[in-house]
């Protein structure tokens, strides 16, 4: 019996999933009713399909619910409910308005593509949106003056799961999405994450920011440096692409944090810590600490039981050189904190 890796399998982003209930909606609200399944032209150019699982009009109003499908991506939002109400626009606004509806985010902080006070419903869903209803209203001869608002049904919640609560963007989920497709287990979203919290970060006027590996070394780097919440970074493995963003996106002082297995291949050079993408080379250390037995070992952790607090330090020291010899010259400062699992810091450099 063979094994066969099946192609793991796209889905739609939610602003995709937002502008599908958007044109059902506008359908029934001009006169041409609800459809069982639609087509929506994506910005390059793929037409996916969407079923209605909502529908629902009064006077003057119209909404349809669409839920997301994010294929094989660990979405936190996959199989959640886009809604979208449109309704004619009264009181004189023209043009397309939109309005955040239950579970939808408010932004509050600057440094993000959408100004504090709208609703976190990026630029390019909110194009797709307008188009749709331009397109349509010159079609059918109505007016583009048109209240939009998205809702996602338990948002609240599931936007806890997510980076929404430290970007400032208060009470629900964003509506994302520059191409409409979630590619699984893309890197982008992540990093994209990353790049905004900087963005935040220097919009603030903050003067230090960290990235660390995970939970543990943001507590103790936080804690360590009494920073604010804006000020930590989701970094993760993706060391390389938040450094890449700082180089152009410059604050004065960047701390990185982590376990000493991320933190040895970040002082061999490597930007990328996945483990599935970077492995920790124990030549390469044995060499380093003078040490040709290190070379037999099977963890990093087996090294640090070897030579303890030395081989903290040097792994610190290396991986505060690699990051300099990089990215360093730009007036940014940066420091090395090496943590173990218990939350002890067993390395710095600075």
């Amino acid at each position: 019996m063979t094994d066969v890796t099946k192609p793991l399998r796209r889905g739609w982003t939610t602003g995709a999933c937002a502008t599908a209930a958007t044109r059902a909606a506008l359908m029934a609200l001009w006169g041409e009713g609800f459809p069982e399944k639609l087509r929506i032209t994506l910005p390059k150019g793929e037409r996916p399909e969407f079923a209605l699982s909502y529908r629902a009009e009064g006077p003057g109003w119209a909404e349809v619910g669409i839920i997301k499908d994010a294929g094989d991506d660990p979405d936190v939002t996959h199989g959640a409910e886009i809604r979208a109400r449109v309704t004619r626009s009264m009181g004189g606004a023209s043009g397309v308005v939109f309005k955040a509806g239950e579970g939808v985010g408010m932004v509050t902080k600057p440094g993000l593509p959408i100004p504090p006070g709208e609703p976190a419903i990026n630029p390019v869903p909110r194009q797709m949106m307008t188009d749709q209803v331009t397109e349509m209203a010159a079609r059918l001869g109505q007016s583009p003056d048109i209240e939009i608002t998205i809702s996602i049904p338990g948002g609240a919640e599931i936007a806890q799961k997510t980076w929404n609560p430290r970007l400032g963007i208060k009470g629900g989920l964003s509506v994302l999405g520059t191409t409409g497709i979630v590619r699984p287990f893309s890197c982008a979203a992540w990093i994209a994450s990353i790049h905004r919290g900087i963005d935040v970060a220097r919009a603030e006027g903050l003067t230090h920011v960290a990235g660390c590996t995970g939970a543990t070394s943001e507590r103790v780097v936080r804690g360590l440096y009494d920073l604010p919440e804006g000020a930590m970074l989701d970094m993760g493995d993706f060391a390389g692409g938040m450094l890449k963003y700082l180089a152009k996106h410059p604050v004065p002082r960047v701390t990185i944090g982590g376990g000493i297995g991320k933190i040895a291949k970040l002082a061999q050079g490597e930007m990328d810590l996945h483990s599935k993408r970077a492995q920790v080379d124990f030549a390469f250390w044995a060499k380093e600490m003078n040490d040709p037995e290190l070379a037999q070992s099977n963890t990093t952790l087996e090294m640090y039981e070897r030579k303890g607090a030395d081989f903290a330090r040097v792994v610190a020291q290396k991986a505060l050189a690699a990051v300099e010899a990089r990215f360093g010259g730009r007036g940014t400062t940066f420091d090395i904190v090496v943590i173990d699992r218990t939350g002890e810091i067993i390395g710095r450099a600075e």
